[in-house]
């Protein structure tokens, strides 16, 4: 594969779904399928839905319930020192690590055999995009403390992953916000499925999968959103969720070796595409950086965001069967447009 031709890495089809209107006349509707350059998987992007009014996105919802009821809430102060559990003491002696006003502790329904949870600070409920990235820096430094202090206790840990899920749309039991961090030996899904094609990828070409394919994406521009440190931000060419957005670090592979400006470079443009969310008038979004923490890694570090339907009353769910049943995710908005729009947060 040419390492900068773009035909190569961005294949996309277009369908055309033939039908009669209501009103008699003939007509066509769009629909393009793309390849993703660094997966494989095709996604999605319905175009005659692309102006559809979605139920609960004509402002940014209210707050929700329980977005007050601290006294109930089992992260908020002083009841977090009480129901949450404490680390082993071959980990952290201490039972739980703290960096600035960040307070990290075992899941107390672990996903794993390292499964933990890292609080930003006591602010119960966060309006998107109104969060600190100092708030940010320290919890996702505090998260990769934790790692590897399990690297060091269990060498055999390697799989790694920081991921949030803002919002019970997203997927979040609690609304008080946090990241969730895991540690395995045995790989989940797409870590199985990212080694195994970054892996095969530098063994035939001699370089790393996701640094050529930031090289085609930069020399295409379309859809680069621009650049925070060594993190470059873009919409992805073959998007599996609405609005996803990508930041990717050349060339490093480890999450442990990460400094504090580059995590607080990754903070900053979390909090900038979460603006951006917040501009569409959406509330949710998932955020997820995964790594391989061996010296044979060739995955390089990427983030992924993605924005979900707004946690509010009767709003459809933005996974259907087709997605979880077919396994096509079906989007409405082009990445480029995606991008475009999403540039001025970044300025």
């Amino acid at each position: 594969m040419p390492l900068l031709d773009p035909d190569d890495w961005f294949q996309k089809k277009t369908v055309r779904a033939e039908l009669i209107e209501p009103s008699g006349n003939r007509s066509a509707r769009r629909i393009q399928i793309r390849t993703s350059p660094v997966s494989g998987r095709t996604s999605r992007i319905a175009f005659s839905r692309t102006n559809e009014a979605e139920a609960g996105t004509e402002s940014l919802p209210l707050p929700p319930p329980d977005a007050h009821q601290t006294k109930t809430c089992p992260f908020c102060f002083p009841q977090v020192l009480e129901r949450t559990p404490r680390i082993i003491p071959q980990i952290h002696p201490a039972g739980r690590m703290k960096r600035g006003r960040s307070l990290l502790f075992p899941n107390l329904f672990p996903y794993g055999a390292y499964s933990a949870v890292g609080l930003f600070d006591n602010a119960h409920f966060v309006e998107i995009g109104t969060a600190s990235v100092q708030r940010y820096t320290d919890c996702l430094i505090n998260c990769a403390q934790y790692l590897s202090r399990v690297k060091k206790h269990d060498p055999t840990a390697v799989y790694m992953a920081v991921t949030q899920n803002h919002l019970p749309s997203a997927g979040g039991s609690l609304v008080h916000p946090h990241l969730q961090i895991h540690a395995d030996e045995t790989p989940a899904n797409h870590h199985r499925f990212l080694c195994d094609r970054t892996r095969s990828y530098h063994r035939i070409e001699k370089r790393m999968l996701l640094g050529d394919y930031l090289a085609v994406e930069t020399l295409a521009k379309e859809r680069m959103i621009g650049h925070i440190g060594s993190w470059a931000w873009f919409a992805a060419f073959a998007p599996e969720g609405f609005f996803e957005i990508w930041a990717i670090y050349k060339g490093k592979t480890s999450l442990l070796a990460l400094n504090e400006n580059e995590w607080r470079d990754l903070a900053t443009g979390m909090i900038r595409a979460q603006r951006f969310y917040r501009s569409l008038n959406r509330n949710g979004y998932n955020f997820g950086l995964l790594s391989l923490e061996t010296p044979q890694s060739a995955l390089e570090l990427r983030a992924v965001m993605t924005v979900r339907s707004n946690y509010a009353p009767w709003v459809r769910s933005d996974h259907t069967g087709f997605e979880l049943m077919l396994g096509d995710m079906a989007t409405f908005t082009s990445p480029e447009q995606t991008a475009q729009m999403a540039r001025r947060f970044w300025r």
